[in-house]
């Protein structure tokens, strides 16, 4: 059997947000009823970045993606992150596609939060603020209009020009330049920035509020002033690496944090185990630190849909 080779150009091809969002909620749902494998993520750290290593199994869907993390690549024109998904049979092995999964991991971050938004933001939730105007910003918003519509925006980034870029990218959407203040007071607040110190005051976060915490995904980060999270409802995708990796890795080191003080994980709001959002003046935070079984999910939907299509190019890895 021929190995399939998708590079960048063939997953955008293939790949819709909608499709995303679908296939990363019903997995939360696997993973909820104990049906997925996961191991952590493994964390390699080199001089000017790092790279991890991310494998999961599924019913009928196996396989691993392996991304980089170097902050300062946008000055030698390359993207930040990086990332190949190898996919496998895991009836036999077999390597069934190669595929870049650069856009895979913009795509399932931003679905992932948006699944999360659903079961912990307010229902009549409508505005959306994004604190970092890079490409994750862009894949935030395509995900939350799949499931808050109509939505308006709230951008800052430190850089004007990157609130530019956005805007341009999504002519679509009504985006408004602003302040991290009114940015961190929309209904549904996304951090999506590389920070290792708090960057969102308590002050500016009001009641009924939910945060999306994507940027700290990595041992050191931290993008919320920790009092936040003590008065918050706490959501995490994965304990483990959330303990080590995520939000709420700083606080518990500092000691002004505990694990036990998390609500549950999002694959148990999915899959019915616990509740979200029961209080409309509450505020709740999903701490997003990237978990293999959402790439996975996504990898075997790109793998199926390019099947069905055909005409991609292969390799035979084991053939004569």
């Amino acid at each position: 059997m021929p190995t399939l080779l998708l590079d960048r150009n063939a997953v955008n091809t293939l790949m819709k947000m909608s499709d995303v969002v679908n296939a990363v909620e019903e997995v939360f749902r696997i993973m909820g009823e104990g049906r997925a494998n996961m191991p952590a993520k493994l964390y390699l750290c080199v001089e000017h970045g790092d790279f991890r290593a991310m494998p999961a199994a599924l019913p009928g869907a196996a396989g691993m993606k392996w991304v980089n993390v170097h902050p300062q690549n946008p000055s030698r024109n390359l993207p930040s992150v990086m990332a190949i998904i190898i996919y496998n049979d895991p009836q036999t092995g077999y390597p069934l596609a190669i595929m870049d999964a650069t856009e895979i991991t913009a795509y399932r971050t931003g679905a992932t939060a948006a699944v999360a938004s659903k079961y912990l933001a307010r229902r009549d939730s409508h505005t959306v603020g994004v604190i970092g105007a890079g490409h994750q910003a862009y894949t935030q918003i395509l995900a939350h209009a799949e499931l808050f519509s109509p939505i308006s925006v709230n951008a800052f980034d430190i850089s004007e020009a990157a609130v530019d870029r956005l805007t341009h990218s999504l002519p679509q959407f009504s985006i408004r330049k602003c302040s991290i203040e009114e940015a961190a007071a929309s209904d549904i607040l996304c951090t999506l920035t590389p920070s290792r110190r708090p960057v969102v005051k308590k002050e500016w976060i009001i009641a009924g509020t939910h945060v999306n915490a994507v940027g700290a995904d990595a041992k050191g980060k931290q993008e919320l002033d920790p009092s936040i999270l003590k008065e918050a409802i706490v959501v995490v995708d994965d304990i483990e690496q959330a303990v080590h990796s995520g939000e709420i890795n700083v606080p518990i080191e500092k000691g002004i944090y505990a694990a036990a003080g998390v609500h549950g994980t999002l694959a148990e709001l999915v899959s019915g185990g616990k509740r979200g959002r029961t209080d409309d003046t509450a505020i709740t935070v999903f701490d997003s630190t990237g978990i293999a079984i959402a790439d996975i999910a996504v990898a075997k939907l790109l793998f199926e849909k390019a099947r069905q299509v055909g005409g991609y190019p292969s390799i035979d890895f084991v053939g004569a």
